[in-house]
C-alpha cells in the first residue's frame, strides 16, 4: 500500500552541527501501539542525520530498512518525506518542495533565526500535508495526467479492437447487403485486398 509515513522541516547548520528541527507530522497508525514511541523517534534520528548530510542545494533519497527518505536542502531549510517502497519518488520531492515552500510562504525568513529544535513551528501545515499527500497523485500532478491519459489509451485500444472484431464480419455483410450495387462490392472487395486500411471499414 502506498503510504506517506512522515513528513519534516529543518534549519541545516551545517555538516559538522546537528541541524534544529521547525517541524514534523507522522503517521504512526501502521505500527503496534508499543513500538509507536521508537518509530517516532526512529524517524526524528534519520531525520536529523539525513538532514545534516545534505548540503545546501542538494536533493537526494536515502533508504532506511523498507522507507525512503527524500530529501532536499532549499537555502538552508530541509525537507524530508519518509515513504515507502510503493509511493513514487517524483511524488515524494514534490511533497518536499510543497512542504518548504508552503512553510515558507507561512513564516517568511524567521526560521533562519532559530537556535533550537522548535517542532511546533509547522506542526499544522505538516499535520496537513501528511493527509493530503497520501495520495501521491494529489501531489504530483504529472502523475494525475499520466494516469488519465493511460486510462485514455486502456479506452482507445478496446474501441480499435471492437472495430477489428466488427471488420472480420463486415465481409460478410458487404455480400449480404442489398444497399451496394455489385460494383460497390467488386470495389470493395479489391479495395480490401490492394490496402489494408479498409479493413477498418
Amino acid at each position: 500500500m502506498v503510504k506517506l509515513t512522515a513528513v519534516q522541516i529543518w534549519k541545516y547548520n551545517g555538516p559538522d552541527k546537528d541541524p534544529f528541527l521547525l517541524g514534523s507530522a507522522a503517521d504512526l497508525s501502521s505500527f503496534g501501539f508499543f513500538q509507536r514511541g521508537t518509530v517516532g523517534e526512529m524517524l526524528t534520528f534519520v531525520g536529523r542525520t539525513v538532514a545534516r548530510k545534505t548540503q545546501v542545494g542538494q536533493r537526494q533519497t536515502v533508504q532506511q530498512e523498507e522507507y525512503y527518505c527524500h530529501v532536499q536542502n532549499k537555502d538552508g531549510l530541509v525537507g524530508i518525506a519518509f515513504v515507502d517502497a510503493d509511493y513514487p519518488v517524483r511524488a515524494g520531492f514534490c511533497v518536499v518542495s510543497k512542504v518548504l515552500e508552503d512553510f515558507v510562504l507561512l513564516k517568511g525568513e524567521a526560521w533562519r533565526g532559530a537556535t533550537a529544535d522548535a517542532p511546533g513551528e509547522a506542526q499544522a501545515l505538516l499535520q496537513d500535508a501528511l493527509q493530503k499527500y497520501q495520495n501521491p497523485e494529489a501531489a504530483d500532478k504529472l502523475a494525475k495526467i499520466q494516469r488519465d491519459l493511460d486510462e485514455t489509451k486502456i479506452i482507445l485500444h478496446k474501441t480499435i479492437e471492437s472495430v477489428l472484431d466488427r471488420g472480420e464480419k463486415l465481409d460478410h455483410l458487404v455480400d449480404k447487403s442489398a444497399d451496394l450495387s455489385m460494383a460497390s462490392q467488386l470495389f470493395y472487395k479489391q479495395a480490401r485486398k490492394a490496402n489494408s486500411c479498409c479493413r477498418f471499414m
